[in-house]
């Protein structure tokens, strides 16, 4: 059995990726554009306001990259700090705990984006798209030495 989940563990790292980045990304759009309720029960937040407008684009764009799996690692890695800061910086000063502070799906995300961060986009990504290419085209014309060639260079 262990070998058999060990083998699905790829596929189950790229579904988590997808559901997190599309849940990310929603979010980003609700606070951007007002869709899906909007920010903070409907509307749109105003542009250029710090954080809440450069969040909502990290959301948008972090969790976009993170969804199709571009650029995985990085993406991830910002994501997961903002939510880092939106927990230490907007909720953790009015409770200790995120079930008191409402700052649970900060928390969950920043967490499951560090996860992302150490584990690579798994399978169904474009990242592994790109990595398998490079693998498969050699680097170039290898350059052959001879033993002639090694002698009249010293």
């Amino acid at each position: 059995m262990t070998g058999r989940l060990n083998s699905a563990q790829p596929y189950a790292i790229g579904l988590f990726r997808i559901v997190v980045g599309l849940l990310f990304a929603c979010r980003g759009a609700a606070s951007l554009f007002g869709v899906l309720g909007g920010a903070m029960g409907g509307g749109t937040i105003p542009a250029g306001t710090w954080p809440g407008w450069y969040a909502a684009v990290i959301q948008l764009v972090g969790g976009g990259l993170v969804m199709l799996g571009l650029g995985t690692r990085i993406a991830a890695l910002v994501a997961s700090g903002s939510m880092a800061y939106a927990y230490f910086k907007v909720h953790q000063p009015e409770a200790l705990w995120p079930m008191e502070n409402s700052g649970e799906p900060a928390a969950m995300f920043c967490w499951a984006f560090l996860l992302l961060v150490f584990t690579g986009s798994g399978a169904l990504g474009v990242d592994r798209l790109f990595s398998s290419r490079s693998a498969e085209q050699p680097a170039g014309p290898a350059a052959t030495v001879t033993p002639d060639e090694v002698r009249t260079a010293h």
